[in-house]
């Protein structure tokens, strides 16, 4: 009998021992699970610079565009880079570039698409002597294609009048660009 009542004591000391042991360690189930790792968050910066210049060449030798800007911030989690105050010289080799200029800029990871925001103004001056002034609140430029578009409302300053209208497609190299709806126009009569 006295070696159940110590069996029993040793059992029940036992026990004892066990929840004295997780008490004092604060050991509880969710310390064995994985734990996970670390996020990004979305709109975390991994680098960035300020005032800004670069040049871009064409094999020929020719600048292809020189870029100015107040603030270039790179976004890790999705490769974006946001720009404050993007100023460009699209200049495709020749003497007359287009001039773009926004108050902010998103380009994509490859740099083939330049998203425009607030304040967007197009402009050039051509052989002639003539501006063509476009301004939007917001657009897309693609580079390489020497491309823009925008959904938002377009006004266009240039050849002796002004035009206005909803969505445009611009094709800077060849200097054409369509106006897609609510389209309007006052021109000068010479």
């Amino acid at each position: 009998m006295l070696s159940k009542k110590i069996r029993t004591i040793l059992v029940f000391g036992c026990i004892a021992a066990i929840f004295a042991a997780v008490g004092y360690w604060n050991i509880s189930p969710e310390r064995f699970l994985d734990q996970p790792a670390a996020k990004i968050q979305e709109n975390d910066i991994d680098w960035y610079a300020t005032n800004t210049h670069t040049l871009q060449y064409l094999p020929d030798g020719k600048v292809q565009y020189e870029m100015t800007s107040d603030k270039v911030d790179h976004v890790k989690a999705s490769d974006i880079t946001l720009v404050t105050k993007p100023d460009l010289n699209m200049f495709r080799g020749t003497e007359f570039p287009w001039h773009v200029q926004s108050e902010r800029a998103e380009v994509n990871p490859g740099g083939t698409e330049v998203e425009l925001i607030d304040s967007v103004r197009i402009a050039r001056t051509d052989e002639k002597n003539r501006t063509t002034i476009i301004t939007s609140t917001r657009m897309t430029v693609f580079p390489q294609q020497e491309y823009a578009q925008t959904e938002q409302p377009v006004r266009i300053d240039g050849a002796g009048g002004v035009s206005t209208g909803v969505g445009m497609k611009a094709y800077l190299k060849e200097s054409r660009i369509h106006l897609l709806s609510k389209v309007r126009g006052q021109y000068e009569a010479r």
